[in-house]
């Protein structure tokens, strides 16, 4: 499958999103959330709503291994009860330092399932490793300069900044970071959900090159996790 057809799949997953739908805020590994999932998917068949509930006072109770804790967490967060959903709010607000982001997820869980139950209707809830704020999700964004750019230099860089800051006024898009590395321009930005992408940045790299042709076509963009410098420099090294 080409990259066209993977964005247009991306896209057209996006459009048919109903208009209330929940993002995970929190910045948490995406290795993480796939074994909270797997982990819940596994676990909750089989306890009786009655005996979680016996149980919920165990997650402030020191006595109590952690691997247990992350079982009730998981239990409860499958409860359709308010009282689930506000045990799991307190202890998440003073949890455990090894479960902090798991009491994260279920409280994110626990909310959806709670919603769902009132409003009788599926919510749906998105969750990247960047996170995201409103209805807008964090990408990782990397500019990187043509070949004949050994470093931005201070013109370049803040042209980078100012068309970017634009482009994302635009489209309702907020710079949160940006910082340069040679001829690499690494921003942290929030986007809607339901953005033109690919649109976006073109007219970032359109712009900037009106004044020189100093960067790239292609970028780097990931909502899974921010990239070092050299994860950076070697995803570029693979793709040449």
């Amino acid at each position: 499958m080409d990259e066209d057809n993977i964005y247009k799949k991306i896209q057209d997953a996006i459009s048919s999103l109903p208009e209330n739908f929940s993002i995970l805020e929190e910045q948490i590994d995406v290795e993480l959330q796939m074994e909270y999932f797997n982990y819940g998917r596994d676990l909750k068949s089989g306890f009786p709503a009655e005996l979680i509930l016996q149980h919920q006072n165990d997650l402030f109770d020191s006595a109590i291994a952690l691997e247990e804790k992350k079982n009730l967490l998981v239990l409860l967060a499958s409860q359709e009860k308010v009282e689930a959903f506000r045990t799991i709010e307190k202890y998440a607000q003073h949890p455990d330092p090894e479960l902090r982001e798991w009491s994260i997820l279920a409280l994110q869980e626990s909310r959806m399932v709670i919603q769902s139950s009132l409003m009788d209707e599926q919510q749906v809830y998105i969750s990247t490793g960047l996170g995201g704020k409103d209805q807008k999700l964090r990408y990782f964004v990397v500019f990187i300069g043509n070949e004949n750019v050994e470093k931005y230099s201070t013109v370049q860089r803040k042209l980078i900044k100012t068309e970017l800051e634009y482009a994302l006024t635009q489209s309702n898009g907020i710079l949160e970071e940006i910082s340069f590395k040679k001829d690499l321009a690494i921003a942290i930005l929030l986007l809607p959900v339901k953005s033109d992408i690919q649109g976006v940045f073109s007219s970032v790299i359109n712009e900037c090159n009106q004044y020189g042709d100093f960067v790239r076509p292609d970028i780097i963009i990931t909502n899974v996790k921010r990239m070092s410098v050299d994860e950076i420099r070697r995803f570029i090294n693979r793709e040449k």
